[in-house]
C-alpha cells in the first residue's frame, strides 16, 4: 500500500487524534512468569470481544499530552494515502517528567501508535515505526521502548514482528485495572 509519512509540528494533535486508536479485544495474553526472558504469553480466547478505546480514557488521549508534558522533543509522526490521514505515531524523548524514559537521554518511548480500522493489516503501523526509528537514531539514542498491555494481542505481536523483545512485565501498572498487565517491548538501536 502507497502512503506517505510526514512528520508533523504539536499543533496538529487534534487532526492526529482524528485516527482511532480503538481496537476489538478477542484475545489476551496470559502471562506467564515474570522474568521477561523466560515469561511465556499464553493467548486466551475473549467470548465476548469488547473494544478498548485508550483515548476514552481521561487524561490519557493526544489533547491531553501538552497540558502534562513538554513535547517539544517529541516527535511526531502522520501517515496518508493522498490526502487521507490513516494513521500516526508519537515519539517520546527527553522529557521530564515522562517516567518511562527513566531520565536518560539515549533512550526513546515509542508512545502512541495508531491507524486507522479500515487501513489496519495493510503495512501503515511497519513504516510507521521505521520512521519512528530512524528518528530516535538520528536523535542518538541507543534504545526504544514501547508499552503494551496483554489485552492488546495484536499490538505484541506486531512489535515482536518489528524485531523488539519484551524487556518487562508489571502486573500493578494500571490500579485501575488489575485485570491488565503492562508488558514493556525495546530494541537497541
Amino acid at each position: 500500500m502507497d502512503c506517505r509519512i510526514a512528520e508533523e509540528s504539536p499543533d496538529r494533535l487534534m487532526e492526529y487524534a482524528s485516527v482511532s486508536i480503538a481496537f476489538e479485544v478477542r484475545s489476551i495474553f496470559e502471562v506467564e512468569g515474570d522474568d521477561p526472558r523466560s515469561a511465556k504469553l499464553v493467548e486466551k480466547c475473549i467470548d465476548p470481544p469488547w473494544t478498548k478505546n485508550y483515548d476514552s480514557v481521561q487524561e490519557e488521549g493526544p489533547l491531553s499530552w501538552p497540558k502534562r508534558w513538554d513535547i517539544s522533543n517529541w516527535g511526531i509522526f502522520a501517515a496518508y494515502a493522498e490526502s487521507q490521514r490513516i494513521g500516526g505515531c508519537v515519539i517520546a524523548y527527553d522529557t521530564a517528567g515522562v517516567h518511562k524514559l527513566e531520565g536518560r537521554n539515549d533512550l526513546a518511548v515509542l508512545w502512541d501508535l495508531r491507524v486507522d480500522p479500515g487501513w489496519r493489516g495493510k503495512q501503515i503501523g511497519a513504516k510507521l515505526f521505521e520512521h519512528a526509528l530512524q528518528w530516535a537514531r538520528n536523535g542518538q539514542c541507543r534504545e526504544l521502548k514501547v508499552e503494551t498491555q496483554n489485552i492488546n494481542v495484536p499490538a505484541c505481536r506486531f512489535y515482536e514482528r518489528q524485531g523488539c523483545r519484551l524487556v518487562s512485565i508489571n502486573r500493578y501498572a494500571y490500579p485501575a485495572l488489575p485485570e491488565e498487565v503492562e508488558l514493556m517491548w525495546g530494541m537497541k538501536l
